[in-house]
C-alpha cells in the first residue's frame, strides 16, 4: 500500500474522464482499488481459527460463524482503508510519482485513479460504503461471540476507527507511525477473534499475533524503500525516507533479526513449544534470503515479492503449530 501527505505538493493535473466500463470491468477496477488480491492480512483469521476449532466441541458451528463474519468484516474494512489510501496518494501526487514512467516495475493499473479508470468521488463512495458495511459486520461479530471480554469489544471499535485513519482523517502514517501501525493491525486481526471465541489471550497466541503483524511490515518496508523518492517529495516520514540507504538497510536488518529473536525467545521461555523454533526455521531462512536479495544484490522489488512468500509460509507453519498442539497436547 502507498500513502502520502497533503502538505508540500501542488494538486495533480485533472485526470482524464474514465472510459465507459462494462459491469465486469467495473468490478475488477473496484477490486484493484480495494487491493483485493493482496489477501495477506486476511490470513490471520485462520491462525486463530486453527487454535480454536479443534477444541470447540459442540460450539464449533458458532465459532466458525464468528470467524466467517469477522473475516468478511475485515475484508471490507481493509478495502475501505486502501481505497482511502489511493485517494490521498492521488491527491498529493505521490502515487503519480511512484507509479509513473520512471517506475516501470509498478503496474499503474493497480492504481485506478492514476490510470484514469475511476474518479475520486467514485473511489470515496466505494470507501465509505465498505466502511459502513464493515461496521455492521463487526457489530454482528460481537453479537455472535460466546465471550465478550471488555478488551475485545473495545478492540473492535478501535480497529474500525483506527484502520480508517491510516492515510485519511488523522492520517497516522503521515506522522511517523506507519511501521508500528502495520504490526499493530496484524496483531489485532489475530487476537480479537480468538479472544471473542475463547474469552482469553494465551501467551502463544500473542506471540503468533506479533509474528503475523511482522509479515505485512516486512514487505511494507521494502515497498517504502522502492518508493523513497515519492515519499520524500510529499514529506511522508517512513524510515526509508528519513534515513540514509545504509540506515534503512540496518533498520530492516534489525527488524528481520527481531522477528527471529521473538520466535527463539518464545521457545526458550516455554511460551511456545520447544519445537516451534525448528518448525518456523524455513520462514526464518527465507526472511534472510529476502534481506540478501534487497540489500546484497540490490533487487528491492524481488525482495518485496519474497516478503509475501515469507509471510504466507509463516502463516501455514503457525496453523500447523496450533493443530499439532490441539491434537498432540
Amino acid at each position: 500500500m502507498t500513502d502520502s501527505t497533503l502538505t508540500t505538493t501542488t494538486a495533480p493535473a485533472a485526470p482524464p474522464t474514465p472510459p465507459a466500463l462494462t459491469a465486469g470491468d467495473r468490478l475488477r477496477v473496484y477490486a484493484r482499488l480495494g487491493k483485493l488480491d493482496v489477501y495477506d492480512y486476511y490470513l490471520g483469521t485462520f491462525i486463530a481459527l486453527a487454535a480454536v476449532l479443534p477444541a470447540a466441541g459442540t460450539s464449533a458451528g458458532r465459532a466458525a460463524a464468528l470467524f466467517g463474519v469477522f473475516l468478511a468484516a475485515q475484508v471490507l474494512l481493509l478495502m475501505a482503508m486502501t481505497a482511502f489510501d489511493d485517494v490521498t496518494g492521488f491527491r498529493d501526487g505521490s502515487d503519480i510519482t511512484n507509479y509513473g514512467p520512471d517506475h516501470p516495475l509498478r503496474n499503474v493499473q493497480r492504481k485506478p485513479l492514476v490510470a484514469g479508470t475511476l474518479t475520486v468521488p467514485e473511489a470515496l463512495r466505494f470507501a465509505w460504503g465498505c466502511a459502513v458495511l464493515a461496521a455492521l459486520l463487526l457489530a454482528a461479530t460481537a453479537a455472535l461471540a460466546p465471550h465478550r471480554p471488555a478488551w475485545t469489544v473495545i478492540g473492535l471499535a478501535v480497529l474500525w476507527v483506527v484502520t480508517l485513519q491510516y492515510s485519511y482523517g488523522v492520517k497516522l502514517s503521515y506522522h511517523g507511525f506507519q511501521e508500528l501501525y502495520l504490526v499493530a493491525l496484524g496483531f489485532a486481526l489475530v487476537i480479537l477473534p480468538y479472544g471473542m471465541a475463547t474469552g482469553q489471550a494465551t501467551g502463544f497466541l500473542l506471540v503468533q499475533a506479533v509474528l503475523f503483524g511482522f509479515g505485512p511490515l516486512m514487505f511494507g518496508v521494502y515497498s517504502n524503500t522502492n518508493d523513497v523518492d515519492g515519499d520524500r517529495a510529499v514529506g511522508r516520514p517512513t524510515v526509508a525516507a528519513l534515513t540514509s540507504e545504509r540506515g534503512n538497510a540496518r533498520f530492516i536488518g534489525a527488524l528481520s533479526l527481531a522477528e527471529f529473536l521473538t520466535i527463539a525467545a518464545a521457545g526458550a521461555t516455554g511460551i511456545a513449544p520447544w519445537w516451534f523454533v525448528p518448525l518456523m526455521l524455513p520462514a526464518s531462512l527465507l526472511r534472510l534470503r529476502q534481506y540478501l536479495l534487497g540489500f546484497w544484490t540490490g533487487d528491492i522489488m524481488r525482495a518485496r515479492r519474497t516478503g509475501f512468500a515469507v509471510h504466507r509460509l509463516g502463516v501455514v507453519l503457525m496453523i500447523t503449530a496450533n493443530l499439532l498442539l490441539a491434537f498432540t497436547g
